[in-house]
């Protein structure tokens, strides 16, 4: 696989890992903005926005989007998270023309008002019907108690209130602040030629306005706290704490990322054996989430609500232990196996390497391969870890929790 960098004169980045025994193609557009970079009169907008891009521009209708995809055989969608909205697509190398083309209509809709009232019902449904997902909302909530006054803990959706407010010439201000192109990275891997992607790029992208968005990233501050939502309905306690973790920029990122692997993974972790194996708990698992300028531990459990504080009280045992003598080398061999395994699977398609590679551009300007990937993570030794957990120990300084429980031990 070969690497390619290229910045058009706008300040669009364009990278590039190309495989020319690969067999298909994977191409995405990371906008570098996302729930953070909203107002609380615009919460929301990002993800709208997302849903906006499908609806077509003066040459192409939303069905012209769509059937073409189709008729391509692509497979396509977009996300919006804290930080990043992404638009993607896969598809057969012979199809690269008409797939860049339709994507990068995508980052400049038309935004017309029938389709924003239109599409503005949608939203309110999908904010509807996250609700009833109660882990769903036990996240939102964490999330916004625990970066309170932060960036980071406003709503990828949005309320039903900012949603409904929300106007389309605010949408049309918002897109036309961050959709600039120094804030997109146009990210391809697979099976394509280098000199036709720049081609491209520069027939489909050159007049997007240039300008990049500044966002402030210092570290959070979080305050502790537990807040309990009542639901009577629910048979089982959803409980999600917060504690600080490394940064996206942070060496002790993949430390992390391998101590929530020993600590908190769905299998064959210190916690699945201790509370999920023994059936006294259906989750049990510790993540860590990487942020421009923050990061935190995840702490999730689902369970019975009479079991719900003895449970805690386990995973806080578990936490107390591995922060005072951390974890041995045969789990810290396993986890490295893991996740070398996880990262080779993932990259054989070039939809498994797209988000890999836009994402390390995005958060650290650097291309990482995958046999890059795998000597920092073999490179990985216990004092790495010890030096992880004497600066961010594993632990919450805030908890929600969603279920019939009318209170829950912090």
């Amino acid at each position: 696989m070969i690497f390619h960098e290229a910045k058009l004169d706008n300040g669009l980045q364009i990278i590039a890992e190309l495989n020319p025994n690969a067999h298909s193609l994977a191409l995405g557009y990371f906008v570098r903005t996302g729930s953070r970079d909203e107002t609380a009169e615009v919460s929301g907008v990002s993800h709208f926005l997302e849903h906006m891009a499908f609806k077509g521009n003066e040459k192409y209708t939303a069905d012209d989007v769509n059937r073409i995809f189709d008729e391509i055989g692509a497979n396509y969608n977009a996300s919006t998270s804290e930080e990043i909205t992404l638009f993607y697509g896969s598809f057969l190398p012979e199809y690269i023309d008409t797939a860049m083309e339709l994507l990068s209509t995508l980052i400049y809709p038309t935004l017309r008002q029938e389709d924003f009232d239109m599409e503005k019902k949608v939203i309110l449904e999908e904010i509807g019907m996250y609700d009833d997902l109660h882990s769903f909302t036990a996240y939102e909530k964490v999330m916004q108690a625990h970066f309170q006054g932060h960036p980071l803990g406003q709503s990828i959706l949005g309320s039903v209130q900012s949603i409904t407010d929300l106007t389309s010439e605010q949408m049309r201000d918002y897109h036309a602040k961050h959709y600039l192109a120094g804030n997109l990275t146009l990210a391809i891997a697979g099976n394509a030629d280098w000199i036709k992607v720049l081609e491209l790029a520069d027939k489909f992208c050159k007049h997007w306005p240039a300008g990049k968005t500044d966002r402030p990233t210092d570290e959070a501050q979080p305050k502790t706290g537990t807040q309990t939502i009542i639901e009577k309905k629910t048979q089982q306690q959803h409980i999600m704490q917060l504690g600080p973790a490394p940064a996206a920029q942070d060496l002790l990122r993949l430390p992390a990322e391998i101590l929530a692997v020993v600590i908190g993974d769905d299998s064959n972790s210190r916690m699945y054996w201790k509370l999920v194996d023994p059936g006294l708990a259906e989750s049990a698992e510790i993540g860590f989430n990487e942020y421009d300028g923050s990061g935190t531990w995840l702490t999730y459990l689902c369970s019975d609500p009479e079991l719900t504080e003895s449970n805690l009280q386990l995973i806080q045992e578990i936490f107390n232990e591995v922060n005072q003598n951390g974890i041995t080398q045969e789990e810290l061999d396993r986890a490295k196996n893991k996740l070398a395994s996880r990262l080779v699977l993932r990259s054989e398609r070039p939809m498994g390497r797209l988000s890999s590679l836009g994402g390390n551009w995005v958060y650290r300007q650097k291309y990482y391969s995958v046999e890059d990937d795998l000597e920092l993570l073999n490179n990985i030794s216990l004092d790495d870890i010890q030096t992880l957990l004497k600066k961010y120990p594993l632990g919450h300084s805030t908890t929600a929790a969603v279920g019939p429980m009318t209170s829950v031990v912090d």
